[in-house]
């Protein structure tokens, strides 16, 4: 999913207003949606800070930077209607420019994997880009060489006996992509949470994370369970695994915690999960301590995903080494 697809659109403008309180206010509640359509952006929730902030032009400049400046996008950041509603929050609620592509556009990846859940090989990629008018027949050798190749290269380096030289491939197999973004189309912040994470391959506990600040369990916890699945992993107590977390509105701790390893563990899944209790504080306040989320570090994370880039806190494994000694491993 491209950054200029409307519903992405619509998560980094809310992550973008995020960002721009946090900057200011690192105690700012903020719970921001987006909507986008023809000439307009309609941004409403709530907003609980010491600061103020320019949402209408945080709007503007997101839209600028993903590149939608009117012309053949058909949708103007200059000369578009950003309609914002804000109020305070409930108390009781605490790539490189390809010129003649333009911003919208969706990929899919279809990989096999052998029966112990392990990527073989990349069977289908599609990509669909809105274009320029007269442009269609230019597309195919510029996404290859700029955007297939390399990403496809560096999937090798990390699975070194990944087949990447058998995939069919289809450049926007409906045909002409013309009319795109807001202008084609109506976004609404949160209706990309699968894209964001794991794709179709992993459970997803529904709630989305775009414009929500820390101390929504939606966000940070499942930054946690991604940190201590992770973490237990790269401790080699395991070689896949999935952590599940649970809240109740008004109770600090998590109600539940799961982990279940597929079977794929040196120790049982109960022993995982009780190494975790003992090392790991899952109370949003704990999560965002440990991870220090209340920074402006959430616009890129709507446009690139949540997941996999190693500079963010939830990616790091500096848990590993002490599971592995509790667990005498």
């Amino acid at each position: 999913m491209t950054e200029g697809h409307p519903d992405k659109v619509c998560d980094r403008i809310s992550d973008a207003v995020l960002d721009a309180v946090l900057a200011k206010d690192s105690e700012g509640r903020v719970a921001c949606e987006t909507c986008c359509t023809t000439d307009t952006v309609f941004i409403a929730g709530e907003i609980t800070s010491k600061v103020d902030v320019d949402i209408e032009g945080i709007a503007r400049r997101v839209l600028r930077d993903i590149g939608y400046t009117g012309g053949a996008s058909g949708f103007d950041a200059d000369t578009c209607k950003v309609m914002v509603y804000v109020h305070k929050q409930s108390p009781d609620i605490a790539m490189g420019t390809i010129p003649f592509i333009l911003p919208d556009g969706k990929t899919q990846v279809t990989v096999e994997y052998e029966g112990d859940g392990k990527p073989q090989r990349i069977d289908t990629i599609v990509i669909s880009t809105q274009h320029t008018d007269g442009s269609l027949p230019m597309l195919m050798h510029p996404l290859v060489e700029n955007v297939i190749t390399p990403v496809l290269k560096e999937a090798r380096q990390y699975l070194p006996w990944l087949d990447i030289d058998t995939y069919d491939l289809y450049i926007n197999p409906t045909g002409r992509f013309v009319q795109g973004g807001p202008a084609a189309d109506t976004g609404l912040t949160g209706r990309k949470i699968i894209v964001d994470t794991y794709g179709g391959y992993f459970s997803h506990g529904g709630g989305a994370f775009s414009g929500k600040d820390p101390t929504k369990v939606d966000r940070s916890a499942a930054y946690m369970a991604r940190y201590m699945a992770k973490n237990l992993v790269a401790a080699g107590l395991a070689t896949k695994v999935q952590v599940q977390l649970a809240y109740a509105i008004g109770v600090a701790q998590p109600v539940s915690l799961r982990v279940d390893s597929y079977g794929t563990g040196k120790i049982s899944d109960e022993k995982m999960t009780e190494l975790l209790r003992e090392t790991c504080d899952m109370t949003p306040a704990g999560i965002i301590r440990k991870l220090d989320l209340r920074r402006p570090i959430y616009a890129d994370t709507a446009a690139n995903g949540h997941f996999g880039i190693e500079s963010r806190p939830w990616e790091q494994t500096d848990l590993a080494d002490k599971l592995r000694q509790l667990a005498g491993i």
